[in-house]
């Protein structure tokens, strides 16, 4: 469950209601707790990048720690809301990487990334456009936050099922349903 996946979650907590509190020291005391859990993570997004992706692991963590700096002013008091931002802003910075690198190629092949098994959006095998996928996601968060929280958790978060209705504060029967009516969308909006 979430509680084995992080460690020290009560003290991770405590630090981010005192950095949030104006504690500037609690974050760099945060760091060494959460660094593992950010690698983890960044690795876990980095997975369906090519092999020869000039970002890798250790500058995402550090891409992600200096924008999770300056995010005092988010409502962040416990664990699980801290890494569901961490995934996300993990999530924009490969996004804006790979549309730089389509700027760079003048129209070139878009960054594409391949689908894991489980999210199933795709038939087998197939590619999806990292940057078509953040479109078709913000299109979803306009409709539905929830269902669009879900999936980054999901797919870019690497939780499972019971993290994400703790994290989301909702039950699983509703994360259930949100998976698989997003996963559906998703598939409908990737193929058009």
């Amino acid at each position: 469950m979430i509680g084995s996946r992080f460690q020290q979650p009560t003290q991770v907590s405590e630090l981010l209601i005192a950095w949030k509190e104006g504690d500037d020291r609690a974050f760099d005391r945060l760091v060494p707790i959460i660094y593992d859990e950010l690698r983890k993570r960044a690795h876990y997004h980095l997975r369906y990048e090519r092999s020869n992706h000039t970002l890798q692991t250790t500058a995402l963590v550090h891409e992600t720690y200096l924008k999770l700096a300056l995010q005092r002013e988010k409502h962040l008091e416990n664990r699980g809301q801290f890494f569901w931002l961490a995934s996300e802003m993990m999530r924009r910075i490969l996004v804006d990487y790979a549309r730089g690198r389509d700027r760079e190629k003048r129209g070139g092949d878009a960054e594409t990334v391949s689908l894991e098994e489980t999210f199933q959006i795709a038939v087998e095998n197939s590619e999806v456009d990292l940057v078509l996928l953040d479109e078709c996601l913000k299109k979803l968060a306009e409709m539905d936050p929830q269902q669009a929280k879900i999936v980054e958790l999901r797919y870019f978060g690497g939780c499972s099922l019971v993290e994400t209705a703790e994290v989301l504060n909702i039950s699983m029967a509703t994360v259930k349903r949100d998976w698989t009516v997003a996963k559906a969308w998703l598939k409908y909006s990737l193929s058009l």
